[in-house]
């Protein structure tokens, strides 16, 4: 086991945002976190993240609670990789990079040569290593995306967190990134991934936890969790699964069809 959480709850001032949320993921896993605006998601992100302070409950990394984890052994456990972001300086794509390896530096040190393989190496593994010397500000955002993932490789993390990685970005990159994605999970990484299309998950995730107002509204394997009577309790539509030599595709009811 990686990553667990045991009855996780967390409030802003009095609304309850998470309530009794528990869960494990995986050595080599990719966890889809799924649910409408509001569901928590994020919340439940920066929860395992240890950015919020009065969290309920118990998370653990390898059986460690993670607030008794220094923020340099946090770093080195879990790596996170945000939504698109525009930068305001114009770094290069290796600098960008190589921010991930700042956690293995003193404050005032300088990366060296070793960070500078261990920056090239995560590009290369991302499949960006042609981008090195370009400005990330120019990039498309695919290619923003991978950058931010060689980056989270450079952090030298166990477990990868991806906040709605493919929100910004076209078909084309969507797919792109996502089997990106699931190519590192099989290499041993443990991914959690929070989507708004739930095809994502059933195409790519290993499981699912569905989440609705802050709790758990399914856990389990993608293709058996994904149903459309879940679909409607989550996000009030009617869907049908049909099936493709790709594999099963959500496909939308109009009202006529419904009835």
């Amino acid at each position: 086991m990686i990553l667990s959480v045991e009855n996780l709850s967390f409030s802003y001032t009095r609304r309850p945002v998470l309530r009794d949320v528990s869960f494990t993921a995986e050595k080599g896993e990719l966890l889809s976190i799924l649910g409408p605006n509001g569901a928590g998601k994020s919340t439940l992100f920066r929860c395992i993240l240890g950015s919020l302070e009065g969290c309920g409950g118990r998370i653990c990394v390898d059986g460690r609670d993670i607030c008794t984890l220094p923020h340099r052994e946090r770093a080195r456990r879990m790596a996170y990789i945000p939504q698109i972001h525009r930068p305001t300086f114009g770094y290069t794509v290796l600098d960008t990079v190589l921010m991930g390896t700042t956690r293995q530096l003193s404050p005032l040190q300088q990366p060296g040569r070793e960070q500078i393989h261990t920056a090239r190496a995560a590009l290369e593994r991302a499949g960006v290593s042609h981008l090195a010397e370009r400005n990330f500000a120019h990039l498309s955002g695919g290619e923003q995306q991978l950058v931010l993932i060689a980056r989270a490789l450079a952090q030298q993390s166990d477990i990868l967190i991806m906040d709605e990685p493919t929100s910004a970005l076209d078909y084309g990159n969507h797919l792109r990134v996502l089997r990106q994605v699931r190519a590192l999970s099989r290499e041993g990484y443990t991914v959690l991934l929070s989507t708004h299309n739930p095809q994502h998950a059933l195409t790519f995730a290993d499981r699912v936890l569905a989440l609705q107002d802050g709790t758990v509204a399914a856990l389990g394997p993608s293709g058996a969790v994904l149903t459309p009577a879940l679909l409607r309790r989550l996000y009030g539509v009617d869907t049908a699964l049909a099936d493709t030599p790709g594999g099963p595709v959500i496909v939308p009811l109009t009202d006529e069809e419904v009835r």
